[in-house]
């Protein structure tokens, strides 16, 4: 019989499989959020069309649900539900995107077409 490591295990170290379906960029976008136990303004550091991480101080849990407003250039503003899928206390969060209007869907979806396309340097696969 013959074991075979699962592919989230690497070196020794456990790590949870990554969920990331889709590519992500790097960014500074303002944004603000509430949560049940918290509401903060942060800064979006990385963003695909599934999700993002939200430097930002303030209380979540994982699976909490969070109203998200992210600011684009030129105060675009977009507007999701998201679901907490990872935390680091009072660093920030990690949130994959539940649902939005059709609108705020595309426009996000080409910005980060727009940064692949100028900037490929801030691509990011990690």
């Amino acid at each position: 019989m013959s074991f075979r490591k699962p592919e989230w295990l690497i070196e020794g170290d456990v790590m949870e499989k990554d969920r990331r379906t889709a590519p992500r960029v790097r960014v500074n976008l303002p944004a603000r959020w509430e949560g049940v136990h918290s509401n903060s303004e942060a800064t979006i550091t990385d963003v695909s069309r599934n999700g993002c991480f939200v430097l930002s101080g303030g209380k979540v849990n994982i699976r909490e649900l969070v109203w998200l407003e992210i600011e684009l250039p030129y105060h675009h503003l977009l507007h999701f539900w998201a679901e907490v899928v990872d935390e680091a206390s009072e660093i920030g969060f990690a949130v994959k995107f539940n649902s939005g209007s059709e609108e705020d869907q595309e426009r996000l979806a080409s910005y980060i077409a727009e940064l692949f396309q100028s900037e490929p340097i801030k691509r990011s696969e990690k």
